[in-house]
């Protein structure tokens, strides 16, 4: 069963998502919340598999909030989903590199939405990873001192690394690399823990940041 968290300051908003969740026999949503500080209480309070923050709210926005559930160590297994309206802007990218997981504009359509969080759950692949390249293409335009962290790296940790930047998942990582599926993750594990973030969206970030991947037009 894959337990959601709501966080959204309008009830319309949050009240149609639960109404498209309820009715699905894998996910249950175990709580609401109309600000970020409230998010961040019911998500110590249920440990879900997914909280879907919008970006603005009162009292705690969604980027803090979403700083404060990836810095918590008893939240390690929450996988954060951002809800936005504006599609690939500024907050979305600060919000990734705050340790959201992906994120999803508002007027998804309904069964992508159930896709994403299905596949956001299993921690496999970014939600719309070409919409994320597009994204870090147009805010990375120069690369940080991540460097000392990817020379921590093997050969194939980094070409796996370099491929999860690409948006393939772990079986495509394996057919490209000539691998196992198993050793794919293997590998990108292996790298998440050496450069010390905690899912595949901050990896994607670090590898463009770091100049592993050049951003590029998609």
């Amino acid at each position: 069963m894959i337990r959601v968290l709501l966080v959204d300051d309008q009830p319309l908003i949050r009240s149609g998502f639960r109404a498209l969740l309820d009715i699905e026999d894998d996910i249950e949503v175990v709580a609401e919340a109309a600000d970020g500080s409230e998010g961040l209480a019911l998500a110590r309070e249920h440990l879900p598999d997914i909280a879907l923050i919008d970006i603005q709210m009162p009292v705690v926005d969604g980027i803090e909030a979403t700083r404060r559930i990836a810095a918590d160590p008893t939240l390690a297994g929450v996988h954060v989903v951002i809800l936005t309206n504006y599609g690939l802007d500024e907050y979305v990218f600060n919000a990734l590199r705050a340790g959201a997981a992906g994120f999803l504009v508002k007027d998804i359509q309904p069964e992508d939405f159930l896709h994403s969080i299905r596949v956001a759950a299993r921690g496999d692949a970014l939600l719309a990873p070409s919409i994320t390249r597009r994204l870090i293409n147009r805010y990375v335009t120069q690369p940080l001192n991540t460097g000392t962290g990817l020379k921590e790296l093997t050969n194939r940790e980094r070409e796996a690394v370099a491929l999860v930047a690409q948006g393939l998942s772990n079986d495509q990582i394996a057919d490209r690399m000539v691998i196992s599926p198993l050793t794919a993750k293997t590998h990108i594990n292996r790298a998440m823990t050496k450069l010390h973030v905690r899912d595949r969206a901050q990896l994607v970030v670090c590898a463009y940041e770091s100049g592993l991947v050049a951003p590029r037009n998609f």
